[in-house]
């Protein structure tokens, strides 16, 4: 269940992911109850779950992962102040499209019948670090799972990003992440 609320900062800023929503408390010498019918937040399914169309294999989950990836890279770059562009408020993936609570079809029509993916502001557009990681991000979120970057790729490309873009780039991102994770923020969406 890969998505911004599931990425924590620690105190360095180094981000950690976790999943307490779906989490399971084994206990020794106790099975772990009843797990069927847990899922994802259906915001962040790609296309081929929503579809159900999922190869049970851990390549199949690890494009899954990517595909939400490059939706949690957009809410990161959706909190950051590009040139002189404004910081727009935060918005979850899709919601200018389909509302904060979307159903099912309202995904499956938008995500897999109209392909379509969260927009990129012109002036993010504009700016050659975020122009860069926008170029990733589509990568990430590709309707075609076998087409995905892997987690590796995005690691590299970052890094390039903040190697060819002065020190704005890395500020910026940091202050995105902190922004993005801040607790203060009210919660939008919970698991299905």
């Amino acid at each position: 269940d890969f998505k911004s609320k599931n990425v924590l900062l620690k105190n360095d800023l180094t981000a950690v992911l976790a999943d307490f929503g779906l989490a399971v408390r084994f206990e020794p010498g106790k099975p772990p109850g009843d797990t069927h019918g847990q899922v994802g937040t259906r915001r962040y399914m790609a296309p081929e779950v929503l579809e159900g169309a999922i190869n049970f294999q851990r390549d199949a989950f690890l494009r899954i992962d990517m595909y939400a990836m490059g939706l949690v890279l957009w809410e990161l770059v959706s909190r950051c102040r590009a040139v002189d562009g404004p910081v727009d408020e935060y918005m979850l993936p899709f919601e200018e499209e389909i509302g904060q609570h979307p159903s099912l079809e309202d995904l499956q029509e938008v995500v897999v019948h109209k392909k379509m993916r969260p927009v990129f502001k012109d002036h993010w557009l504009k700016h050659p670090g975020l122009a860069q990681l926008c170029v990733t991000i589509e990568e990430c979120w590709d309707h075609d799972a076998e087409a995905r970057l892997s987690a590796g790729c995005v690691e590299e490309r970052i890094a390039q990003i903040r190697k060819s873009v002065n020190g704005t780039t890395s500020d910026c991102l940091v202050s995105i992440v902190t922004s993005v994770t801040n607790v203060d923020l009210p919660p939008k969406e919970s698991s299905i």
